[in-house]
């Protein structure tokens, strides 16, 4: 799966963590995959996905509380 390193938007952020984490849950990607793509988006865009140590606004209406949960999980453990 590709991934870019930077987005331009919030938005675009955040379409693509549903893609990813939507990709491991149909088992198109393994576990390290999704753990390898979470940690890049998350080094290169800190500023649109989190604010204050929450997921900014437009990231949680665009992804949802479950595919959050994934992406906190893998935060909280690097």
């Amino acid at each position: 799966m590709e991934l870019k390193l930077f987005y331009r938007t919030q938005r675009e952020l955040a379409t693509a963590l549903n893609k990813l984490v939507d990709a491991y849950w149909q088992e198109e990607i393994k576990e390290p995959e999704l753990i390898n793509g979470i940690l890049k988006m998350y080094e290169n865009n800190p500023d649109k996905l989190m604010k204050d140590n929450q997921f900014t606004t437009i990231v949680q209406q665009q992804c949802g509380k479950r595919r959050l949960a994934v992406v906190g999980k893998v935060l909280e453990k690097r």
